[in-house]
């Protein structure tokens, strides 16, 4: 990664002006060359860094240059003082979380969109940004095979958040807002939402963020004996609890592809509860959902049909770089009502005619990216049967380690594997007090101190359990079978066993 060549463009004398079409062109192709560098080179790097708290303030002055820099003495400070501290998501033994993809396609859109800058609140303010948008989440609705009230020329319709925590906060003041209309504004204290112990924890901040008393969070226990899905009679239970204390249950939310373990919820249970009792029903897929395009897996869906709103991560395991988290509702007019502002300055004829959407009622900020670029280059630039083949890829190499780990008599899969995560441990010994936990964590860190993977792990049913999440952009059959020899070796040297 030299990121070299000759340029007086940016390279001392103050000669780098804001806004140059060929300074741009000659800096650009530079830090084009860098980045393409970085990505020869990512497996030469640990993919979780190695650098303790702290470490760049040793390494960076106290106060900001008076004087410009040169490029190259930033390409090198970037080398030797900032990727030592980046953790390599996109590294092909990176397996912790769940992936966050990048690709050529996602990467030229997050460029364009970064050429245009625009800061798209209001149709007016780039009809291109709202329209491609609404062009897309339809394109991506019908490769889902969402109900069609989740369509634009519906009550519906499709918006990109930033994050899934964005998505399940502003479908949740929807939903708030449309509770309180009906029953009264100071109604808020009785409001209860529902979800399972292995629901995101956004849910629980998107509670915080819209008013909603904490101990009107009801965490149902998952079902071991389901796969840690949730079970429908658990739910219902207690929302009759809360009938008969004169409480207010107004959501759901159910989860396809929990973090944990990515268990699928019971989607037509759920969304049967829910429409008994008039509440939203939100369906959280951020991390399967980028599988239920493929039709083998488009059943784990089966009962959206039922829901007020549905979210996904493209960002995630679709090949388009962060942050671009889709949400779609059945019906917009409750999240326009929940969040639209009207004030003087944002007036313009198209808007007040209702002829256009203004995107700026669908989200918390005013500003908004021109997300939709690349998801539209990721679709074009890939097409639906080459980003199915590309699900499908991970999820075989997921196979393939779930079979690896099951050949390992001292290794147990803990729960069996729906997408391309895989949960396991190594076993303790039978007079182990602590269950394994300690075992599994030491596993856990010295695999990640080796700088040559990084896992995670969870906790079910009382288990330490390790995380094994195939998806990034580069993982190949080598690269798990590195991981999980790695694994082996170092289990060898806890266990002091062959």
């Amino acid at each position: 990664m030299d990121g070299s060549g000759t340029s007086d463009g940016g390279d001392g004398g103050g000669s780098l002006r804001p806004m140059d079409a060929e300074q741009l062109r000659e800096c650009g192709h530079r830090m084009v060359d860098f980045i393409a560098d970085y990505y020869k080179s990512m497996e030469t790097f640990p993919v979780l860094s190695q650098v303790q708290p702290g470490y760049l303030k040793e390494l960076l002055p106290d106060s900001a240059p008076n004087r410009p820099d040169t490029l190259d003495a930033l390409f090198d400070d970037i080398r030797e003082k900032i990727i030592p501290g980046v953790t390599h998501w996109q590294s092909p033994s990176y397996f912790a979380y769940y992936p966050s993809n990048s690709s050529t396609a996602g990467f030229l859109g997050e460029m364009l969109s970064a050429a245009f800058n625009i800061v798209g609140f209001s149709w007016i303010t780039s009809p291109a940004a709202t329209e491609l948008e609404v062009i897309v989440l339809d394109w991506f609705a019908k490769m889902l095979k969402l109900p069609s009230q989740f369509l634009s020329d519906a009550p519906g319709g499709g918006v990109i958040q930033g994050t899934a925590s964005e998505a399940v906060l502003v479908v949740l003041l929807a939903a708030r807002d449309r509770t309180l209309k009906k029953h009264g504004k100071k109604s808020l204290e009785k409001l209860v939402v529902y979800a399972s112990d292995q629901t995101h924890s956004a849910l629980q901040k998107a509670c915080q963020v819209a008013g909603i008393f904490p101990e009107n969070f009801r965490v149902v226990k998952a079902d071991c004996s389901k796969n840690y899905a949730v079970a429908p009679e658990a739910v219902s239970e207690a929302i009759s609890v809360d009938l008969s204390s004169g409480l207010i249950p107004f959501f759901i939310c159910a989860t396809v592809g929990t973090t944990s373990s990515s268990a699928v919820d019971p989607l037509p249970e759920l969304g049967n509860i829910a429409q008994g009792h008039d509440m939203w029903f939100h369906i959280d897929a951020a991390y399967a959902g980028s599988a239920c395009m493929c039709p083998e897996y488009r059943h784990h869906l089966d009962g959206v049909e039922k829901a007020d709103s549905f979210n996904m991560n493209a960002h995630k395991w679709f090949l388009t770089n962060f942050d671009c988290s889709l949400l779609w509702v059945k019906d917009r007019s409750y999240l326009v009502e929940a969040l639209s502002t009207n004030p003087e300055f944002l007036k313009n004829k198209a808007s007040q005619a209702n002829s256009v959407v203004d995107f700026k009622d669908w989200q918390i900020p005013l500003g908004r990216r021109f997300r939709s670029l690349k998801l539209w280059m990721v679709l074009r630039l890939y097409g639906v049967e080459n980003l199915q083949s590309y699900i499908r890829k991970h999820i075989q190499l997921a196979e393939h380690f779930e079979q690896l780990v099951l050949s390992d008599s001292r290794f147990e899969v803990v729960t069996p594997r729906l997408f391309s995560l895989v949960c396991f441990r190594l076993l303790p010994p039978t007079s182990e007090y602590e269950g394994g936990r300690q075992l599994n964590y030491d596993l856990m860190d010295a695999a990640n101190s080796s700088g040559k993977i990084f896992i995670s792990h969870t906790v079910l049913a009382g288990k330490f359990v390790l995380r094994f999440a195939v998806g990034a952009p580069l993982t190949e059959e080598q690269h798990v079978d590195a991981a999980w020899k790695l694994l082996q070796d170092e289990a060898t040297k806890l266990s002091g066993s062959a």
